[in-house]
Formats: C-alpha cells, sequence, structure tokens
C-alpha cells in the first residue's frame, strides 16, 4: 500500500506540441477511492498510464514532473518491483489479453514474478471464484464476450495483488448486473482490503456513492477536486454543455432545477418535495400515453428462424432464436454478458453461419451469400472502430470502401464527409483523430455503401455524454434516411433515448421483445434512469425529453393553482 503524490507533471505523447497533461499536481492518500471524470481527450487515460509507468516507458514521449508511491520516484523503481505496486485495466481490455486461456491469463502475470506454483494456484482460484470466472477457466480467451474479457483483464491485474488499483472504465463492457457486481467487488477491495483506487467512469450515477473524491478533468489539467456526493452541483464547470450531465442531472437541469440528483433516490426525493403526491396521482391520469408507433414500418428486411449456432467445442450459444427486422426499424439488443448478442449480429451479417435454422436478409438465405454481397446491403460496425481504420486518409478510409466493393462514387464521398462533419479532417490521417470523430470516420466507412441495414456492437463504449448525443443524432438521422439501425449495447440510457424497441437476451435467447415502453419501463435492471425516476409516478417516461415535458408541465400547473389562489 501507498500514498502517491505527483508533483509538476506534464506529459507529450510523440511528435506533439501540445501537453496530454499538463503541470498536474495531485496527492492521494493510501486506501483512498478516486474517481476521474470529464470528456473525451480531457486527459483522464493519460494520467493514469504515467502512474503506471506505461507512460512514457511503454507509449514514449516526455515525460516532466515527478510522480511518487510513498517516497519512492516511479521511473526509480524496476519493472518488477511496479507492477506488484500498481495494476492497470485498460479501457480495452483486448489489448492487455496475451494467452489463449482465462486460466493461463489469470496466472500469466504471477508467473513473471516468480510466485510458487501453489501460491500461484490459490490466487487464480481465489480471484476467479470472486468474479464468477470458475465456469470459465479452461475457455478460450478469443471466444469469450466483451464484457467476460473484460473481467478476465481486470482478474489478471487483481492476481497481482497490488496496492493501487488503476481503473479505465471497468464497467463500459458489462450488462447492468454485471457492472453492479463488479463495482461491489471494487468496493470491497477499497473498504476491506485498503488498496488505493482511481477510477475513470462516464456513467457517474454509477459509482458516485462509492468514492470518496471526484477529480474532474480538463484539457489536461484538474479542473476540480471535489468531495464526493449524491449531487452533480460543481462537477461540470459552468461553461460545459448540458449535454455532459449524465441523464438524470440533465433532466432536473433542463427543467430549471438548482438541485442536480445523480442518484434516483434522491432523484424522487427532489420530485416529492417540490411536487405534491395529490398532483402526481392526478396528473397520471389524465397523462396521454407516448406513441410507440415511431417510424412506418416497411417490408421485412431480415427474417432469422429457429436460429441456433455453436463454436467449435464450444456450448451453444444461440438458442431456437426468431426475430424480424423490417425497413426503417431502430432496434437495441439488451441482456447480459455472454448471452449471444454479439454471435447474433455476426449471423445477421454472414461472418458467422447458423449451426441450424436460417437467416434471410432481403429474402436470401446468408448461407448462400457472399459476403461481398452482404455488405453492400449489411453494414457492421464492431466494438473497436479502429479495427476499420488503416487508410493514411480520412477520404481514403471512406474511398476504399468503393473501390473494394467495386461501387460507383458519384461525388458520394464528398457528401458522407460533409454529412458526418468530416470536411476539416479529409488529408488527416484517422488514428490521429480523438474518439468521437474515429467513430464518424469508422461509420462513413461503412456507410458509403448505401446499405439498408446497419448493424453497431458497443457503439458508446468510452463515450462521454455529449459524444453520445453526437452519435444518438447521427443514428436517428440515418434512420430517418431509410437505414435499418440495430445496436448491441449496455447502456440501457441509451437504448431509450435513441431506440424505437428493444430485444431482451439472456442465455443464448430473446427472452422479451417489443416497444422500448413496454419492455423498458417496469424493469428492475434494465429501466433506465429516467424510467426508475417515474416508475409509478407517472408512466411512460423513460427519456431525458419526456421528463423534461412533464415536470415542466407539473410546475406550470402548479404555479397556476397558485395565482388562482391568490
Amino acid at each position: 500500500m501507498a500514498d502517491i503524490k505527483i508533483q509538476d507533471l506534464s506529459y507529450y505523447y510523440p511528435d506533439t506540441i501540445k501537453p496530454a497533461l499538463n503541470k498536474i499536481n495531485l496527492e492521494i492518500p493510501e486506501g483512498q477511492f478516486v474517481l476521474m471524470v470529464g470528456n473525451s481527450g480531457s486527459g483522464k487515460s493519460t494520467l493514469l498510464r504515467t502512474i503506471s509507468g506505461l507512460a512514457p516507458g511503454f507509449y514514449n514521449g516526455i515525460l516532466q514532473g515527478k510522480i511518487f508511491l510513498d517516497r519512492s520516484e516511479i521511473d526509480q523503481m524496476t519493472r518488477h518491483q511496479l507492477v506488484q505496486e500498481v495494476g492497470i485495466v485498460f479501457q480495452n481490455p483486448e489489448s492487455q489479453l496475451v494467452m489463449m486461456s482465462v486460466e493461463q491469463e489469470m496466472a500469466f502475470g504471477l508467473e513473471n514474478i516468480g510466485l510458487p506454483d501453489k501460491l500461484m494456484k490459490r490466487r487464480v482460484m481465489e480471484i476467479s471464484s470472486s468474479l464468477g470466472l470458475s465456469p470459465h477457466l479452461e475457455s478460450c480467451v478469443a471466444e469469450l464476450s466483451g464484457g467476460q474479457k473484460q473481467k478476465v483483464a481486470l482478474a489478471g491485474v487483481l492476481a497481482m495483488h497490488p496496492g493501487v488499483l488503476l481503473l479505465d472504465e471497468p464497467t463500459s463492457q458489462l450488462d447492468p448486473v454485471a457492472a453492479e457486481e463488479l463495482l461491489n467487488i471494487i468496493r470491497r477491495l477499497n473498504e476491506d482490503n485498503g488498496i488505493t483506487i482511481i477510477m475513470i467512469e462516464q456513467r457517474l450515477e454509477r459509482c458516485c456513492h462509492l468514492a470518496d473524491r471526484i477529480l474532474v478533468m480538463e484539457n489536461g489539467i484538474i479542473a476540480a477536486d471535489l468531495k464526493a456526493g449524491s449531487r452533480a452541483n460543481g462537477i461540470w464547470m459552468q461553461k460545459a454543455p448540458i449535454s455532459y450531465l449524465p441523464p438524470l442531472p440533465r433532466l432536473f437541469a433542463r427543467a430549471g432545477y438548482k438541485d442536480l440528483p445523480l442518484t434516483v433516490k434522491k432523484g424522487r426525493q427532489l420530485v416529492h418535495s417540490y411536487i405534491p403526491e395529490s398532483k402526481l396521482n392526478s396528473f397520471n391520469s389524465c397523462h396521454v400515453k407516448v406513441s410507440v408507433s415511431g417510424k412506418d414500418q416497411g417490408n421485412n428486411l431480415v427474417d432469422i428462424h429457429d436460429l441456433w449456432f455453436t463454436y467449435p467445442n464450444s456450448d451453444e450459444v444461440l438458442k431456437n432464436v426468431n426475430l424480424k427486422i423490417k425497413e426503417g426499424d431502430f432496434i437495441a439488443v439488451l441482456g447480459e454478458n455472454g448471452a449471444g448478442k454479439t454471435t447474433l449480429l455476426k449471423n445477421i451479417n454472414g461472418l458467422l453461419k447458423p449451426s441450424r435454422g436460417c437467416v434471410k436478409v432481403a429474402g436470401k438465405d446468408t448461407k448462400e451469400l457472399p459476403l461481398e454481397e452482404m455488405a453492400r446491403s449489411v453494414a457492421y460496425l464492431s466494438q473497436d472502430p479502429n479495427d476499420y481504420l488503416f487508410m493514411p486518409s480520412v477520404r481514403e478510409e471512406i474511398q476504399f470502401t468503393i473501390k473494394n466493393l467495386e461501387l460507383s462514387e458519384d461525388g458520394y464521398v464528398d457528401e458522407i464527409i460533409s454529412r458526418f462533419k468530416l470536411d476539416a479532417y479529409s488529408q488527416c490521417n484517422p488514428r490521429d483523430l480523438s474518439t468521437g470523430e474515429r467513430q464518424r470516420v469508422a461509420l462513413a466507412s461503412v456507410l458509403i455503401s448505401r446499405p439498408r441495414l446497419l448493424l453497431l456492437d458497443e457503439p458508446t463504449r468510452g463515450f462521454d455524454y455529449q459524444l453520445k448525443e453526437e452519435l444518438g443524432n447521427l443514428l436517428l438521422e440515418i434512420n430517418r434516411q431509410g437505414t435499418a439501425v440495430m445496436m448491441v449495447t449496455h447502456d440501457v440510457d441509451f437504448a431509450a433515448e435513441y431506440a424505437r424497441d428493444i430485444c431482451l437476451m439472456f442465455d443464448g435467447g430473446i427472452i422479451e421483445q417489443g416497444s422500448k415502453y413496454e419492455v423498458l419501463q417496469h424493469s428492475t435492471f434494465y429501466s433506465p434512469q429516467i424510467g426508475k425516476l417515474f416508475n409509478n409516478i407517472v408512466d411512460d417516461v423513460i427519456t431525458v425529453d419526456e421528463g423534461v415535458k412533464v415536470l415542466l408541465e407539473l410546475n406550470r400547473s402548479i404555479k397556476s393553482e397558485i395565482v388562482s389562489a391568490l
């Protein structure tokens, strides 16, 4: 265990003139739980990399200033010493997974520090049990879901018994139940073992109650250092757009409230303190239910009938799935980690072929369709947009799809560059762009083929609330122009805000599908924050816009009654 002290820390990535971190001074006592927030590109991940020694140790670049663990300066510590003191889990778990099986991955670090076999075995068993990985110890890491890989990466770090644990969005690929379980494990590590935790998390509402302290980062500096609490007041700078706020405090900010609660419990207390119970009851009785019709449904685009799928040497991943996707649909697929959501997408786009049953796209069986033909009508964007970026410029990246599929350009490249607001970056290397910009380039590169269906796998991973809003509005525009959208996500609030229909998947099957109001409104774990806020208060309210409308109507009604009474 160790105190962390940072003095005048600045860091420059290679070939850059602007510092990613700028003269940071910070002290974190042993055993403190620190939550870091801020918009994408503010320097959060870079700060973790410097504390772990990866920057400049792995990333190169220039580091100025000093970082101490207790009285030891980290650049004077050997790598062997540092990895036993500081553990880090990256935002993308695949970047730190190197072994074939889960058990081998968990033991890899322990083998490298020369831990005796008996102690190594004990640590692997203890950690795998606490994270629910015991049934998967012999599983191939490459065949796990994104959420399971995230757990394996964390397990490998925890097996080292570090005194400082650095976590870069550890719940970004976990379903709501698994995320809660993981956060409880992290809380126990902090409270029972005294491990110092520094955690980056975009969804502040999930973990604000765990932290002792919140650091707000902005443009490479610590813009605010706050005591954690149940309100968002002060966490975002006054000049920051309201869209940087999580859904719940954003709702109250837009409705004109001064208090900005982060938790549903505090939010419901606030509603009841301002609005009498009688007024809520009378309002709900006359509240007009939201129409769920959305865009006019067209013809069947995808028809999935009795779909079963099994990976080699594995149990069945998809079990008797039946689903129809119509032209103009906007569907979000939610569910537990390992439920088969990504596998379902890959069966629709032809990357995988059904073991039993059939998938038809535009009336044609995917078993008989070559991938080139599928790519013209079904676009697929995986969890990491960097998978799609390999050309030297944005323009060439987008043109590559046109050339690869032998399509006519007809000026459409310029049109889509403008449509995705990439004009200023057309000659830039895509990998030099920000997270949101790279996502737009990847989207543009798959949509240039004018597909009839867009499949997205965890499109908001690593996004701040501002980037989520930009992406959501872009997807709505794409959908309005005729492209059906189906996305797999663990972000329930994002799904509620932008999708029209929801599929819930568990244990390889779809257990419920319908409009987002039917599926999400009264769910215990898969209801968005706004839905939980208004549950049993006002029906069919699950988005920020709907919640703002209700609160403003209630406030106007109360003011009108007060004026009439006078």
